[in-house]
């Protein structure tokens, strides 16, 4: 039902293909893990509409991931391709042009790619991991740089559809997506010249174990690009919330930026940088038609916008690179 044979071949291809025995046990683990929602996920994928669209990277306004039609493309058609999308809600990274059909996120993740993006490595014929990878927004923006290959791994079964969709139009041939979590992914390997990690630290119990495998995971000089929430204070504050934070759960700590700092030196990297930090607003996380649950509005204090329903300072996002 899956096929990984192109990933396989571009590892290969790559120079990498010792390590794909390993990631074909990985993988055969992961997909036979049970879902009932993945049967008529899989059935929106295959009432999807063919439409003939042009090969290469175009980016609307520096935000709209953009596939165009060869031929133009009925009113009526983009109506049904809506529909269909419809079907793999909720669509939590964006924006998306899919031949005329726009799909408008719960995220507009081109802020945060539109900041980070001048200060880090140059991704060029870089291998390149994307950890936590959502349906692929990122990764579609890493390859306008013309990186070697770019992986995203996400346990997440919707994103995993969202991005074959999505890359039934796009057709970026050189970027994978493996519905696996971080911990399944052989550690000794030591294969990226970038990793990407965005939204994720928070979510870990063991931060410092998380950091060191990081690192193993990037090759020598290798570039860690890790994006957390953080709060203000100095090298020793650290906020641990009793319960929630902004309506999330499974969060256990937000160290403030100069913390972060001190956690990734001590884990072994240098040249650690913060390269921007900004708070999240309203404008760049909201409910839309595509993601109608609640969001980062229903999640702030509504007579004081500077704190979470919680009680807690609202999000700062910050951006930190760092080397191998």
């Amino acid at each position: 039902m899956f096929d990984f044979e192109k990933f396989y071949k571009h590892m290969t291809k790559c120079g990498l293909g010792k390590w794909n025995e390993k990631f074909e046990i990985i993988i055969e683990k992961a997909i036979n893990k049970v879902d009932g929602n993945l049967p008529i996920w899989m059935k929106a994928l295959s009432e999807l509409p063919d439409i003939e669209t042009e090969n290469g990277i175009f980016i609307r306004d520096k935000a709209w991931i953009t596939a165009k039609p060869c031929q133009p493309v009925s009113n009526e058609v983009i109506e049904k391709f809506k529909s269909v999308m419809m079907q793999l809600s909720p669509w939590r990274k964006g924006p998306f042009d899919l031949c005329g059909m726009e799909i408008d996120a719960e995220w507009r993740a081109e802020i945060k790619w539109n900041l980070l993006e001048k200060g880090i490595s140059s991704l060029k014929n870089k291998i390149v991991l994307d950890l936590g990878c959502s349906n692929g927004y990122y990764m579609f923006r890493m390859a306008e740089q013309s990186p070697d290959m770019v992986l995203g791994i996400d346990p997440s079964r919707i994103t995993w559809m969202q991005f074959e969709a999505l890359q039934k139009y796009l057709k970026y041939p050189n970027l994978f997506y493996l519905p696996i979590g971080f911990e399944d992914l052989p550690e000794e390997c030591g294969i990226f010249d970038s990793i990407f990690a965005m939204g994720v630290l928070y979510h870990r119990k063991a931060p410092f174990d998380f950091l060191r495998t990081l690192k193993n995971l990037l090759k020598t000089g290798g570039e860690l690009v890790l994006e957390t929430i953080t709060v203000e204070g100095d090298e020793t504050t650290v906020l641990v919330p009793e319960d929630r934070y902004a309506g999330m759960k499974n969060v256990w700590f937000f160290p403030s930026d100069k913390a972060m700092v001190v956690w990734l030196k001590k884990a072994g990297f240098k040249d650690v940088k913060v390269i921007c930090k900004y708070v999240t607003t309203i404008e760049e996380q909201r409910q839309t038609e595509w993601m109608t649950n609640e969001s980062l509005k229903n999640w702030l204090d509504p007579n004081d916008s500077s704190k979470t329903i919680e009680g807690l300072p609202v999000p700062i996002r910050t951006v930190i690179t760092c080397k191998r």
